[in-house]
């Protein structure tokens, strides 16, 4: 259980109206970030380009789709693991989730709004366009300013380019009986950069670097950023990947929405030769993303580091 603590993770400012590169106050939360990566691997983004008004409703569009029949839901899949729906696993009985795969794809969102409503459902269609455009925006920026920081941004386009985002709306229920009970198990994410906001029940716990549990409680109007596994590797090393759950307590249900930022299919994730030195010597070989996910989810995720166990170095496993 997450311990009664007063650690908590970073909570940093996006509002500014003048956010932009060379500003003084992007100068100083671009700082800001890096350091919260390195420190926690993750904070709380107070981004108001998303409205409290409009996260709500889209809470209530949740409601609706989840409400679907399962055999509705079943249409959701992915030849990718956890891609698609994802629901009544005996060891995950409070989980569901669906997954719109390309989800900046207009198109794509669509098909799969056709799928779900096949006589449509425009309300639905536009929200998901509307909150992937926003969110999508603060990844971009967060990532440019790590990038930055590490004197690297001459990768930013490229980073771009083979960027594809994945949207994951889940519920979670109330396990309805004394205590807390597991939502969803601990893991680290195999993205770039994870991006959560959730409606009034929390859940959501992060592990700090000297393992203690901690609550992600975030505000109504944030945002949780969170680095994955493919930006600890493709920084080699110098952020941190946390290991996160969601413990859920009482009758209400969580709701809970995730934009994954990840490279594409077929691109490697691989450390720029200026990231690699004599005092920061190569952690993880190249990897396909995609394949890493497909290896965890075939049950080859070891009890420490799925990363250093599929890709890591000798250095790495030694530092595991």
């Amino acid at each position: 259980m997450a311990s009664e603590t007063t650690v908590k993770i970073p909570k940093l400012d996006f509002s500014a109206p003048d956010l932009k590169p060379g500003t003084e106050n992007w100068v100083q939360l671009r700082a800001e970030v890096l350091h919260a990566f390195e420190s926690y691997g993750c904070f709380e983004a107070v981004y108001p380009r998303v409205s409290t008004e409009t996260r709500q409703a889209f809470f209530s569009v949740l409601q609706d789709l989840f409400a679907l029949p399962v055999e509705t839901k079943l249409r959701n899949v992915s030849e990718v693991p956890s891609f698609g729906y994802v629901g009544h696993y005996p060891t995950l009985p409070l989980y569901e989730s669906l997954g719109i795969s390309h989800a900046s794809l207009p198109d794509n969102v669509h098909k799969f709004t056709h799928l779900m409503w096949p006589h449509d459902n425009p309300m639905f269609r536009e929200m998901v366009c509307c909150l992937v455009g926003k969110i999508t925006e603060l990844e971009k920026m967060v990532r440019r300013m790590v990038l930055e920081s590490l004197g690297v941004e001459k990768y930013y386009e490229s980073h771009m380019e083979s960027t594809d985002y994945l949207l994951r709306m889940m519920k979670y229920k109330g396990p309805e009986r004394e205590g807390f009970q597991e939502g969803l198990g601990a893991h680290t994410d195999m993205t770039m950069v994870s991006i959560l906001f959730q409606n009034q029940v929390s859940g959501l716990q992060v592990q700090t670097k000297d393992g203690e549990w901690i609550p992600a409680e975030i505000s109504p109007s944030s945002f949780t950023v969170m680095a994955g596994d493919s930006f600890l590797a493709w920084t080699n090393g110098r952020v941190h990947a946390p290991w996160h759950r969601v413990m859920m307590e009482g009758k209400e249900e969580r709701y809970s929405v995730a934009v994954f930022a990840m490279q594409k299919a077929g691109e490697l994730v691989k450390a720029p030769e200026e990231l690699v030195d004599e005092e920061h010597p190569l952690l993880y070989n190249p990897f396909d993303a995609i394949e890493y996910l497909k290896y965890i989810s075939s049950g080859g995720k070891p009890s420490k580091s799925a990363l250093n166990d599929y890709c890591g170095t000798h250095l790495a496993l030694r530092q595991a």
